[in-house]
């Protein structure tokens, strides 16, 4: 049996796997896109994925062509805002970030130059004391 799979059927197979594998990839995105984006109603949602679903790869296409360049301004965005999660956190262990009195400090800067007014220097400090 094994002997006369041949090497022209093996490419053939590893061709339509790998091609089952992308769509496979692309479905993971476009669900985890739908699922990250909170602008899009519930019922808009719902929609996405009865198309996903019922129809895969005209859902998967269609979903991209429509929404494709949001997608990639929400995953741009999420990676951004991880970043700055990961960098503040990593300021903050290490101890390497401003401090609370240079806060403090800057703030009544500001509300000396009249950037900001009383009520906002407040809840800044407040902020920054919690």
């Amino acid at each position: 049996m094994l002997a006369s799979f041949g090497v022209g059927q093996v490419l053939w197979s590893m061709l339509w796997f790998f091609l089952f594998f992308l769509w496979i990839m692309l479905l993971f995105n476009v669900f985890g896109d739908l699922f990250r984006d909170h602008e899009t109603s519930g019922v808009a949602k719902v929609l996405w994925i009865l198309l996903l679903i019922l129809t895969p790869y005209l859902g998967v296409f269609v979903y991209l062509i429509v929404r494709g360049p949001g997608m990639a301004q929400r995953q741009a965005k999420a990676a951004h805002q991880q970043e700055q999660a990961v960098r503040e956190y990593i300021q903050g262990a290490a101890g390497t970030g401003p401090s609370v009195s240079e806060e403090l400090a800057r703030l009544a800067d500001l509300k000396a130059q009249g950037v900001i007014d009383e009520a906002e220097f407040a809840s800044l400090k407040a902020k920054l004391l919690a």
